[in-house]
């Protein structure tokens, strides 16, 4: 399959004098994302009255053409499968995908295949022709719950750039290890660990990392939470609340797997080892549509094995 073109002639208004050349290719090209813009500036895909111009802050005139020839790469080589996918909803612009635990996201060395990538192929083979296959945004393998797809430049566009102006409502649920006693802020830098490329680090070094977080119920050696992201980090409510020192029950990386309190009884420790994954829940997702502009929202109830171990901590662990 051939990637797909981008044409467009844009006549310069005698208003946009002296504006960057970047900056008034986006104002006519809202279905294409900023960044991937500048890369055809940057590759002289972009002409200013003939000319081959690469710089993004050429100042314009105001009585210029533009005329823009490039190509929209196809997002992989990936194959599209018949997998089982809960799609929450639909329509020509988007798709909201209720993620099971234990799915991959997008295909790589050690995944090639049977990902939500290939999933979403096999229901809309368009989604080749937009970056990451038109994912915005990403779960961990094992964190279950909601993402949003754009299935248009025109959608992509809009939700990147939602995202990136954190517009975005994202609500999480997760139980960890400890008792809390209050909700509260994180506000902690997050970068790659410096000696262990695997995982995330709070460090002074870091992204911005903000994580809002609230008390929904209470245990004696668990705390159930709702939790809402400001930003998006890899692995953010993992580290954060790791780094308060309340790891996620059954993370592998952060937590402590497989770790019971002392005293507890056979069915609670049975419970904890049998969770082999982080107890995270992307319960809600809420997005101005990028096209109607429609306000929307989705919840979605976490899955069976996250609500057995929560039935098994209640029942086991009540406060004393």
């Amino acid at each position: 399959m051939a990637n797909q073109s981008f044409k467009q002639t844009i006549q310069v208004n005698t208003s946009d004098l002296g504006q960057r050349l970047d900056q008034v290719v986006a104002q006519h090209c809202a279905e294409v994302s900023r960044s991937k813009l500048q890369e055809w500036i940057k590759n002289g895909q972009v002409l200013v009255d003939g000319q081959v111009i690469k710089k993004t802050r050429h100042k314009l005139k105001g009585d210029e053409i533009i005329e823009i020839d490039a190509e929209i790469e196809l997002a992989g080589d990936w194959q599209a499968q018949d997998i089982p996918l809960e799609i929450v909803y639909e329509d020509e612009h988007i798709f909201v995908v209720n993620k099971p635990a234990g799915l991959v996201v997008h295909p790589a060395a050690g995944n090639p295949d049977g990902t939500l990538v290939n999933a979403l192929l096999f229901r809309d083979e368009e989604l080749r022709h937009l970056p990451r296959a038109g994912i915005i945004h990403r779960l961990d393998k094992d964190t279950s719950g909601l993402l949003i797809v754009a299935r248009t430049l025109a959608a992509h566009s809009g939700l990147t750039a939602q995202l990136q102006e954190r517009a975005f409502e994202r609500e999480y649920q997760c139980i960890c290890h400890g008792q809390m006693v209050a909700g509260g802020i994180v506000e902690e830098p997050i970068a790659r660990h410096p000696q262990n490329r695997l995982k995330m680090a709070v460090t002074p070094f870091g992204k911005e990392a903000i994580t809002h977080y609230r008390l929904k119920e209470k245990f004696n050696d668990f705390t159930h939470l709702k939790v809402n992201l400001e930003t998006g980090r890899t692995h953010q409510i993992r580290v954060h609340m790791a780094h308060l020192h309340y790891p996620l029950v059954g993370d592998p990386v952060y937590g402590r797997q497989n770790y019971a309190p002392s005293g507890s009884s056979d069915r609670l420790k049975e419970a904890v080892r049998n969770f082999k994954r982080q107890a995270l829940h992307a319960r809600k997702l809420g997005v101005i549509h990028p096209v109607t502009e429609e306000s929307l929202s989705w919840e979605v109830e976490p899955p069976e094995d996250y609500s057995q171990i929560l039935q098994v901590i209640a029942e086991e662990n009540p406060i004393v």
